[in-house]
């Protein structure tokens, strides 16, 4: 991705999918269920937004985290 400076609303949007995890949680909705539908939902909204090779880089970075380790917990442990 690039340097730029993140969207101004981007907090608030991670506050609203906080809330929506926590209630979906609250649901006794399952995890890997949560992450998939949000997960689908992000891809979604990422194709009627920006081009495929956009969405390619993206998921390279995320694999790329994944690989590293970086989106483990801080214990270390994976949810």
């Amino acid at each position: 991705m690039t340097d730029e400076q993140p969207p101004e609303d981007l907090g608030r949007a991670g506050a609203v999918v906080d809330k929506a995890i926590e209630y979906m949680v609250g649901q006794k909705i399952d995890a890997l269920s949560i992450a998939s539908a949000l997960l689908g939902g992000s891809l979604a909204l990422l194709a009627r937004s920006v081009a495929d090779e956009a969405i390619v880089q993206i998921l390279n970075n995320a694999i790329a985290s994944v690989r590293s380790g970086e989106l483990r917990g801080v214990d270390g442990t994976r949810g």
